[in-house]
């Protein structure tokens, strides 16, 4: 006891065994340091007894000594390998030698923090397992929409058909894409998903098909292309209406026939790919415009799946933040578990052009720069907050005016509407559910410029 005390440890001294498992259950302990022979209760049973019941802890037994090369006497290495196969960590040998028991002191300190480092280990690839999973359970909703949505997905997932995502930026295609790869027989397989916009339109043939040695200066070697990569399993190809013409074409061929042509390369290659497409245009309109092959749209739109804005299933925006708010604070670390009812009544008055990847960024900011441990209204953007108070302004001025209030909520709706279609005023004019004509003379009218 004085040698422990005089390095630093605090230690307890126990008269037996069942008096040590008493305490053991009690309280915790880094590290038993007992005796092979106590009474009521042994060594041995008193290390079988620690692995049973699950108390965490490390055992080094004090072994007699005896000789060595006797086995099943007492301190002979046979023991000791006995002790350690019923629990303990290790042993030391009487008389105990000052140097010995530190020694062994220190090696289960180094043994318990590697434990403790492992286990963390264990729990953060959990964790990061859990968020990085793309079932249907990592979709966060509870509208009736998004179960509809969810009823759908299941259907058509175990068929290799060909489906067509759209929707606007942020609702999340790329999170349903996957959801329904990892609810069909082809979950086992690759997930391979690439942004049709972000190549270069010089690089996309040799990105989907690969290329052949020396089919240009920078080919020194073979490489396969992202059908060949995604073949038995799911190709994600994003953004699909940023694909050129010229593109379109050799893709209507790879989906219809299952075959593909390196570039450089005189032989098909056979694949077995399932394709999901989305993008945020209207696929239709640009059908009319010329801009995209009439007969790769219905090859691709053999089921359509639609998914709503977030301003359209405001029920989902409450468990959003919540599991949000539980995201942020285990990625960065902070004290904030919470939002107040003010800053969630904005949060539900707000339209959302960027949906649910814009409140996620919300909710991240506030987070960081939140000096207590909840959310308030002051933390959130200061666009939320401004086109809010333009129209209490207005009230709180005494205007009693239902025509002058109507035009400026009319006129904020528009200038939002167009911010999140980036112009495009059609689309505009179906999310504030008016005529196209309607809304051009209300652009005139505001003198709204394009945005």
């Amino acid at each position: 006891m004085l040698l422990l005390r005089r390095e630093g440890y605090q230690a307890a001294a126990i008269a037996s065994g069942d008096q040590a498992l008493a305490a053991l259950e009690a309280e915790a302990y880094n590290v038993v340091l007992s005796d092979i022979r106590l009474p009521k209760l042994s060594g041995l049973e008193l290390a079988d007894e620690v692995r049973k019941r699950g108390i965490e802890t490390t055992i080094l037994l004090m072994l007699e000594p005896g000789s060595p090369g006797s086995p099943g006497s007492p301190g002979s290495i046979d023991q000791g390998i006995e002790a350690m196969k019923r629990g303990a960590f290790g042993y030391v040998s009487k008389p105990l030698r000052a140097d010995e028991v530190l020694l062994a002191l220190k090696k289960a300190e180094e043994h318990q923090q590697l434990s403790r480092e492992n286990r963390s280990l264990k729990e953060a690839l959990s964790e990061r397992s859990k968020e990085d999973s793309r079932g249907l359970e990592a979709i966060v909703a509870r509208s009736s929409r998004m179960q509809e949505l969810f009823k759908t997905l299941r259907k058509i997932a175990e068929y290799k058909t060909t489906v067509l995502i759209t929707g606007e930026s942020g609702t999340g295609k790329e999170l349903v894409a996957r959801a329904i790869h990892e609810q069909s027989p082809r979950v086992k397989e690759s997930f391979v998903a690439v942004n049709c916009g972000a190549i270069p339109e010089t690089l996309i043939e040799s990105e989907l098909f690969g290329y052949k040695k020396g089919a240009f200066t920078d080919a020194t070697r073979d490489k396969k292309g992202l059908f060949e990569e995604a073949s038995n399993g799911t190709l994600f190809l994003d953004e699909i209406g940023e694909l050129p013409l010229g593109m379109q074409v050799k893709l209507l061929r790879a989906l219809q026939e299952q075959m593909i042509r390196p570039v450089g390369s005189t032989t098909d290659v056979q694949v077995d790919v399932r394709v999901l497409a989305a993008t945020v245009r209207d696929l239709a309109e640009e059908v009319k415009a010329g801009r995209f092959r009439e007969d790769l749209y219905y090859r691709l739109n053999v089921i359509h799946v639609q998914l709503p804005s977030l301003r359209d299933r405001r029920e989902d925006i409450a468990p959003l933040t919540e599991h949000f708010i539980q995201r942020s604070k285990r990625k960065l670390g902070l004290a904030v578990d919470s939002i107040s009812a003010d800053a969630m009544k904005f949060l539900y008055e707000y339209g959302w052009p960027g949906n649910v990847r814009e409140l996620e960024n919300t909710i991240e900011r506030a987070m960081v720069l939140c000096e207590g441990g909840r959310i308030e209204v002051e933390g959130l953007p200061e666009k939320m907050r401004e086109s809010r108070d333009k129209i209490r302004l207005s009230l709180a001025s005494g205007e009693l005016s239902i025509k002058k209030t109507t035009r400026i909520i009319e006129e904020e709706l528009i200038r939002r509407a167009l911010k999140e279609t980036k112009g495009n005023r059609t689309n505009a004019a179906k999310i504030l559910e008016i005529s196209h004509r309607a809304l051009l003379y209300k652009i005139k009218e505001f003198g709204i410029d394009d945005l």
